[in-house]
């Protein structure tokens, strides 16, 4: 007799695997269309449900975090990540996803934190130049200075872009080496170190000639009286 209920509670819990296997696959399709169709909404309700079916450890709440992202929902994308990065603590573009989040929000203490942390990981002079612009925004100009001039010495792969908005209607995309040493002057402006100042942005100018932004810096601290 007990062989017999022994069995029986194996095939009910067999039975309620395959149930609940049978139903995220199906979660997944009706996802897969909503995505396809362009409809935000429902693929959203449908990972929260695959969510649901898979427990804790679903890799759909990554998928999550990047669809709050694309929206530019950045308060649910930062929940999102925060409860992804506890499966996957070093995913990289997680924690980007989750910093620049945070940014967007204007939690620029946060947001210092979180790419300090991304920093540690990647070692990317992207992730230094973040970090040493946001110590920028704070008015911490030691902070920025130190985080600067990390990024300056890490390499950089001439891939990436800054961009500066120049007036309403334009932005320039500015090369990340040159925009490094950019902040660099300005930070050094800041710590009323004219001199080192005015040779970073020479020099980012001497990486982009067209820096609109380092000439008009340029410009500004030359009218001004000699200290």
């Amino acid at each position: 007799m007990k062989n017999i209920f022994f069995f029986f509670a194996l095939f009910i819990a067999f039975s309620s695997i395959a149930q609940n296997s049978n139903q995220v696959e199906l979660e997944k399709k009706k996802l897969k269309q909503a995505l396809i169709y362009g409809d935000q909404s429902t693929a959203t309700n449908m990972m929260y449900n695959i969510i649901a079916l898979e427990g804790e450890k679903s890799a759909y709440k990554d998928s999550l975090a990047y669809l709050y992202f694309n929206r530019r929902s950045y308060l649910s994308c930062f929940l999102a990540t925060e409860d992804a990065l506890k499966n996957n603590p070093n995913n990289v573009e997680l924690l980007e996803m989750s910093a620049f989040s945070v940014e967007s929000l204007g939690a620029y203490d946060k947001a210092i934190t979180r790419f300090e942390k991304l920093l540690s990981v990647t070692n990317n002079n992207f992730h230094a130049y973040k970090v040493a612009a946001l110590y920028f925004q704070v008015n911490k100009f030691d902070e920025a200075y130190a985080a600067v001039k990390k990024a300056n010495a890490l390499p950089d792969s001439g891939k990436e872009n800054i961009s500066f908005p120049i007036n309403k209607n334009y932005n320039q995309p500015v090369p990340l080496k040159a925009a490094i040493i950019y902040l660099k002057g300005l930070t050094e402006q800041n710590l009323e170190n004219k001199t080192a100042a005015k040779e970073s942005f020479e020099k980012a100018m001497q990486l982009f000639p067209e820096f609109i932004l380092a000439k008009d810096a340029l410009s500004n601290l030359e009218v001004k009286p000699t200290e």
